[in-house]
């Protein structure tokens, strides 16, 4: 029964495995296919010229530049903003927690096309004109809230006992917040800003709606589709793949590092431990 359940959950995995990436190797066999159109099949030969008309294509890069530029202005904003709701949300408590608690998902749950044409008719009222300023302002209504809940699942595991004693000592407000506080947050907070960066590049309907005249990629690649898809779009899709995965590794390659030095100092904290023991 225990081997029969095993072979179901490894059947599972290798299919969900193949699911979630044969249409990835597809998209990307695709860019390297001397074919017009984005397909693997029929097969006519390798080539890269899809990768130099990316390269030669002057709106792909002021695409990029715009949507590079909204996803920092995304962060610089969402960050600060997600995380003082998070501390103010566990820093009170009754219906109060609650409403606010409530108040800062509630964007979550609201379709983007929503967001996108709420935002524009309301800085239209106060005259203020559609471009990337209300793109960035208008995903951050939303975005913010993904690094509340990352930020407020942090503080679950924080010791107030740290914050009272620290004042008992003498220390201000200020130096809680910065030296016991944010250093037990940034985890959170780094991770709150890395979807709030990815979300933001991949955001497409509040963009669309808000950016006026500007480019980014999610709505070159609608243009695209509409007026006819080529390779080329294949080509910066793998790119952004294998730049996503590079720095995943680099990641994980950091993180075992830093584990294995924190595993060595405790080793050597037992072994001294140990030795005035004897």
């Amino acid at each position: 029964m225990h081997s029969k359940r095993n072979f179901l959950f490894h059947l599972y995995m290798a299919a969900f495995l193949i699911y979630l990436l044969v249409p990835l190797l597809v998209m990307g066999g695709a860019a390297f296919n001397d074919s017009k159109l984005p397909t693997v099949f029929p097969w006519k030969g390798l080539t890269d010229r899809w990768f130099i008309a990316m390269w030669e294509d002057s709106r792909i890069w002021i695409a990029f530049r715009n949507t590079f530029l909204v996803a920092v202005a995304v962060v610089a904003l969402s960050v600060p903003i997600g995380t003082a709701g998070a501390i103010l949300i566990n820093s009170i408590s009754g219906k109060a927690r609650s409403l606010l608690y409530g108040f800062m998902v509630a964007p979550i749950l609201i379709p983007g096309v929503v967001i996108g044409i709420s935002t524009l008719l309301f800085w239209n009222n106060l005259s203020v004109g559609s471009g990337l300023h209300l793109s960035v302002l208008g995903q951050v209504s939303y975005i913010a809230s993904f690094v509340m809940l990352l930020v407020l699942a942090r503080l679950q595991s924080f010791d107030l006992g740290l914050e009272e004693a620290a004042l008992d000592l003498g220390a201000s407000h200020g130096q809680v917040m910065r030296r016991i506080l944010l250093p037990h947050l940034y985890p959170a907070i780094g991770a709150g800003a890395a979807i709030a960066f990815f979300q933001s590049i991949e955001n497409f309907n509040v963009t669309l709606f808000t950016r006026g005249n500007a480019d980014t990629l999610t709505v070159y690649v609608f243009s695209k589709v509409r007026s006819g898809i080529t390779p080329t779009i294949n080509a910066l899709a793998l790119l952004l793949i294998v730049f996503t995965l590079g720095l995943a590794v680099v990641y994980e390659i950091n993180r075992r590092r830093k584990a294995r030095i924190e595993a060595a100092r405790e080793a050597e904290a037992r072994r001294a431990e140990d030795a005035e023991m004897v």
